[in-house]
């Protein structure tokens, strides 16, 4: 692993409060609508599998333009692309707060799904460029950034609302405008150098590509699908009263999963034993929020929200991790794009299932195979790399 060029010492601690801000502004305006759903569900008259797609329908689109977002980089750099990507989440994320119509719901939220599409293969290449020697805190760094979004958005956006939802979904953008100033003003000259290198498309015939894109698609789509579905399997099941404080555990409890990378980052960063762990825990999970909700969806949701976070910690550590820094944005682009259509493919399946079958249960079949999945393809992961991740 090449020695961190690094920046200055004063510089440091506002790149690593970059990063977080970067984070904060990925996560707060997607996870601003699970608190919502059963006000959203009942003015715009969504059925569950809209429900589904709703959640998903950015994810979706960190799918279709992760590979565009690498080209951006390589043709404009990380700084223009970065800025673009704050712009365009900023603004229709706010926009989401005007829709009269699910049409216009889904149009601006289809949108703030490009942007921060945009700005998925971003920040991996800023954590090679800016902390070669220090992948793994600088990640976790940028993870809790992504965490406390969703926390934020998870715990107060129903206070937020007032006498309208679209009002807690708009306020969010505020922050992303944050995120920008910050970016324009204290980053600006730095972060340019990945302009014109000319690769930028994955290489798709890799293994590992498609192994760490499964298992963080797994991952993500559990996650996101309890997001969804968890309010309405709640309301269904008379406790209304659950669904605040049962988000709030889901996202709350994923700050844990941080500890292990930032205390022993050579212990789990790039290993294959940590990733077979979480998928295990994962799907012992989904099957008691199944099979007895009333004793274990707290502790499940717990759970999932360790795992998940986790599982994506280690996800985003290994493109800088394996590859040389020019290689990152298209490797990152790869996996993203895998990882996405898989945690899209979970909730929108799961609301598939409950609408078919009138059964709750039923929404969380394919967060267990997905859980499963995570476990399987842990164990044989190809994770060559270079002498440590680096603490």
């Amino acid at each position: 692993m090449t020695a961190e060029a690094g920046p200055p010492r004063a510089t440091t601690p506002l790149r690593y409060a970059t990063l977080w801000l970067i984070g904060v502004s990925l996560r707060v305006t997607l996870l601003a609508v699970p608190p919502v759903i059963p006000l959203i569900h009942q003015d715009l008259r969504l059925s569950e599998t809209a429900v589904g797609a709703l959640t998903s329908l950015p994810v979706l689109l960190l799918a279709f333009a992760a590979v565009p977002g690498s080209l951006l980089i390589a043709r404009t750099g990380l700084r223009r692309t970065l800025l673009l990507g704050l712009i365009i989440v900023a603004v229709f994320g706010a926009a989401r707060g005007t829709a009269s119509s699910a049409t216009v719901l889904f149009a601006s939220t289809l949108l703030m799904g490009v942007g921060i599409a945009v700005l998925q293969p971003v920040v991996p290449a800023l954590v090679k460029e800016w902390f070669p020697s220090r992948i793994g805190i600088a990640t976790a760094l940028y993870t809790n950034g992504l965490l406390i979004g969703e926390i934020l958005g998870a715990s107060l956006t129903l206070p937020l609302v007032g006498p309208s939802w679209g009002r807690g979904l708009a306020v969010w953008s505020v922050v992303v405008l944050g995120a920008a100033v910050t970016a324009y003003f204290l980053v600006a000259p730095v972060g340019a150098g990945a302009a014109g290198n000319g690769r930028w498309w994955p290489s798709w015939g890799e293994r590992r590509t498609w192994q760490i894109g499964l298992i963080l698609g797994s991952s993500s789509g559990l996650y996101f699908a309890a997001n969804a579905f968890v309010p309405d399997f709640l309301h269904a099941g008379g406790a209304d009263h659950a669904i605040g404080p049962c988000l709030t555990v889901l996202n709350a409890a994923q700050l844990l999963a941080l500890l292990p990378v930032l205390w022993v980052p050579n212990k789990v960063v790039g290993r294959r034993p940590p990733l077979v762990v979480a998928g295990v825990l994962a799907l012992v999970a989904v099957l008691g929020i199944v099979v007895s909700p009333a004793t274990f969806v707290f502790p499940s949701v717990a759970v999932i929200g360790v795992t998940s976070a986790f599982v994506l910690t280690l996800s985003l550590a290994l493109p800088p991790l394996l590859v040389e820094p020019e290689d990152v944005p298209r490797l990152s682009a790869g996996i993203f794009t895998i990882a996405y259509l898989g945690a899209v493919a979970i909730p929108i399946m799961g609301g598939a299932l409950w609408d078919l079958t009138g059964l709750r249960e039923t929404a969380f079949a394919p967060c267990a195979v997905g859980s499963l999945l995570v476990a399987v393809l842990g164990s044989r992961a190809e994770l060559n790399r270079g002498p440590g991740p680096g603490g």
